[in-house]
């Protein structure tokens, strides 16, 4: 039997892409899992953690459109290399910052969050779209985008867990160091990339404002994508930014250390790794929407459970199979909507989509810190739970009338049509 998983790395310049990322988005997750630490460590405030939640992704929200737009204007490997570049010097100040000020650094790593943020928001659309130019044969590209989200999820394993060891032994400035030091390797994989030379597409004059517009009225007609990306905001608002409190339960919950974040993590890794391989595995033709309610649903039990334990192994065990249904929330979503928009209008309803998601988790973290403040972290997070389950049956719902909608019309055609028969 001919194994294909790893088509895609025969191409040289994917190859290199793929361990330049695997390498820096694993010093990426041990930096955000250690800034998580050091805020709630320094303040103990649930509603510092939020904030510096939503520094790193509201600006990539407000950004994405526009660095979608660089992305197709300009050379998209000059501007991945630039962002990457500018990533790592991020990181280096980052490093210095909790050097010379240790804990009063708490607002100077909001200040560079929210430029890191702002980095991202260029950054994301450069690299997602370069992919398709790094593989060398175009019927390996749907491999080749699978693999990068097996190395994303596998990184949100391994990361915090590196970080969880490395913040209880060596501390807090090790860990941001090796992320900084990570940025060089895929620095130097992007610089001995051997790419075609770029040739600037000749644009009119297009007025974005307009663009956007077209897209929108799209969503507005598509009911699959519309309701799609409207279940995605509700998601990404109230349930997602769970991940927020990780650090309020290994501290008080579990009355752990950063090693036990580092597990919480972990966990959270491993889980939505899992549910990535389950997906890829899943034979054409599946309804993804089912999919999608399925997944979900296990999401809000999962985490229903997760907020009733005090043990931590069991939690860990309940937080990753929630993880596993996490992951339809990004990936079905994302697969729903490629599969369903016009082609003229990809760019723009898949940024919008992203917006849509990186806009609304940060949104969500500031409401689920001040929740948790008031009514405990175990608490916030079993109404998070709650509300999945109930987001998820409500869309059953939406599924059963659009499918009776899709029968009466279907009768209808064939009865003032009889030849169709």
């Amino acid at each position: 039997m001919k194994l294909n998983t790893f088509n895609s790395l025969k191409s040289r310049n994917y190859r290199l892409y793929f361990i330049g990322q695997a390498t820096s988005l694993i010093g990426t997750w041990m930096q955000k899992t250690a800034v998580s630490w050091v805020v709630y460590t320094i303040t103990q405030s649930k509603v510092m953690l939020g904030i510096s939640v939503f520094a790193t992704l509201f600006p990539t929200a407000v950004f994405s459109l526009l660095g979608g737009a660089v992305a197709d204007r300009y050379n998209r490997y000059k501007v991945l290399l630039i962002t990457q570049i500018l990533a790592m010097l991020q990181a280096v100040l980052l490093t210095l910052s909790l050097v010379f000020f240790d804990k009063s650094a708490v607002w100077i790593i909001i200040g560079l969050s929210l430029i890191l943020g702002i980095i991202n928001g260029f950054d994301s659309p450069a690299r997602q779209s370069l992919i398709r130019e790094l593989v060398v044969n175009k019927a390996d590209l749907s491999n080749a985008l699978a693999l990068n989200s097996s190395m994303v999820n596998l990184s949100k394993l391994v990361g915090p867990t590196l970080a969880g060891f490395i913040l209880e032994r060596f501390g807090n400035q090790v860990c941001f160091g090796i992320n900084a030091a990570s940025f060089s390797i895929v620095i130097g994989c992007l610089m001995i990339m051997k790419l075609k030379a770029y040739q600037p597409v000749i644009k009119k004059d297009k007025n974005l404002i307009f663009e956007f517009k077209e897209a929108f009225l799209n969503i507005s007609q598509n009911k699959t994508i519309s309701s799609v990306i409207i279940f995605t905001g509700l998601i990404g608002f109230f349930v997602l930014p769970f991940t927020t409190l990780t650090p309020v339960f290994a501290q008080d919950i579990f009355l752990g250390n950063a090693t036990t974040l580092g597990y919480i993590d972990g966990s959270i890794g491993l889980g939505a790794f899992t549910g990535a391989i389950y997906l890829a595995s899943l034979s054409a033709g599946t309804d993804l929407r089912k999919t999608l309610l399925f997944n979900t649903f296990i999401f809000g039990v999962g985490l229903i459970v997760f907020s009733y334990l005090n043990a931590l192994i069991p939690a860990l065990i309940f937080l990753c199979i929630g993880a596993f249904g996490m992951m339809s929330v990004r990936t079905v979503s994302n697969t729903i909507i490629q599969l369903n928009v016009e082609e003229a209008l990809r760019g723009r309803v898949i940024s919008l989509f992203l917006m849509t998601l990186t806009a609304t988790i940060p949104l969500g973290s500031l409401i689920v810190s001040y929740c948790s403040t008031h009514y405990g972290a175990q608490r916030t997070v079993r109404i998070e739970g709650i509300i999945a389950v109930i987001i998820s049956l409500l869309y059953l719902r939406y599924l059963k009338k659009e499918r009776i909608k899709e029968e009466e019309l279907n009768t209808l055609k064939n009865t003032t049509n009889p030849a169709a028969v």
